[in-house]
């Protein structure tokens, strides 16, 4: 597995010690309301069971975003659904430490994933959904250079009302412009 350096963070694999990290967010309305229904709130401990432990069989390509300095959690980045005959692939992020929010730690992250990506994986485009609420997510994505390519109407149903999804990609040559 590979392990990422940036600054002040590390992209790492996951560990069966983050359990009780990703537990705590898991639940938390205050983090899993800008989430997809990739964790639907609540979350049962036999889901993040189930999810460690694919994350730990290296079924899907996920790494823990951690502290550089003591290696401690802060939260996710993964790679999914690589599309390797048209070198595409998808992320997804949280930050799951409230006291890190805010921090430019998912910024820090996205660049990281995306050097991994383009230089080490060689794909041609990153892409992602946010719910078009998730504000803060959106100027991250943006200032990594994701643009939007579509809007996908009232597609998810979150706390009795239909949202938006923004669906955004990023391209290689873009990346490589913008470095």
């Amino acid at each position: 597995m590979y392990r990422l350096e940036g600054e002040r963070i590390i992209l790492r694999e996951y560990r069966r010690e983050d359990y009780p990290h990703i537990r705590r967010w898991v639940n938390d309305y205050e983090i899993t309301q800008y989430l997809s229904n990739i964790f639907l709130y609540p979350h049962t401990e036999v889901d993040t069971e189930k999810f460690l432990n694919q994350m730990l069989e290296g079924k899907t390509r996920g790494f823990v975003i951690a502290h550089k300095d003591t290696e401690e959690y802060i939260g996710q980045l993964d790679l999914v659904n690589i599309d390797w005959p048209n070198r595409v692939g998808h992320i997804g992020i949280v930050i799951g430490s409230k006291e890190d929010l805010g921090k430019g730690y998912g910024t820090e992250a996205i660049k990281l994933i995306q050097d991994f990506a383009f230089n080490k994986l060689n794909l041609n485009k990153l892409e992602l959904n946010v719910l078009s609420f998730n504000e803060r997510a959106r100027r991250c994505y943006e200032k990594c250079g994701f643009k939007v390519e579509g809007v996908i109407r009232q597609n998810f149903y979150k706390d009795g009302k239909y949202v938006d999804t923004i669906k955004m990609g990023i391209l290689r040559a873009e990346w490589e412009e913008a470095r």
